[in-house]
């Protein structure tokens, strides 16, 4: 899979898990060819997983956010509406935007946008044009409201490879 292709996989499903199994496809897995247990650096695609996991963390049209199970998930721009609308039944950390930040010392530090400073405001009209029973039909199956890992609020910072 190729990066260009990764962010096509996105587009396909709406939401997917950047590695973790769950009710919903997993990027690492797709690439891999198999469900992958522990990381997937592991793993003789890694590379290929890396570059499009990158890939898919810099397009404007794909939401990075933990909602699936606290775990680092993808959700499609044309899905977003239906998640504002829904925003209710899950935790507000795990709808806060993620973004990855390469500082020029070789780190890379991940910034949180809190929901809902990251909702254009297209997306939230759109959203109040729907029922919450034509959302939650838009939305696939992710895990709903369970306590988030703490973490320490603002940014992350950790050595690139």
């Amino acid at each position: 899979m190729t990066p260009k292709q990764g962010v096509a996989f996105v587009a396909a499903h709406g939401v997917v898990l950047e590695s973790a199994q769950g009710p919903v496809p997993s990027l690492a897995g797709a690439i891999a060819g198999e469900p992958i247990r522990g990381s997937y650096w592991a793993h003789p695609k890694a590379h290929d997983i890396f570059q499009c996991s990158r890939a898919i963390r810099q397009s404007a049209d794909v939401l990075v956010c933990r909602l699936g199970g606290g775990k680092v998930t993808y959700i499609h721009r044309r899905l977003w509406p239906a998640l504002v609308r829904l925003a209710g039944r899950f935790d507000a950390a795990r709808l806060a935007a993620l973004q990855e930040v390469h500082t020029p010392s070789g780190m890379h530090e991940v910034h949180t946008t809190a929901y809902p400073d990251w909702v254009p405001e297209a997306v939230r009209r759109a959203a109040e044009e729907l029922t919450e029973k034509e959302a939650a039909s838009l939305l696939p199956a992710v895990p709903a409201r369970s306590p988030p890992k703490k973490r320490r609020e603002g940014r992350r910072t950790s050595r690139c490879a």
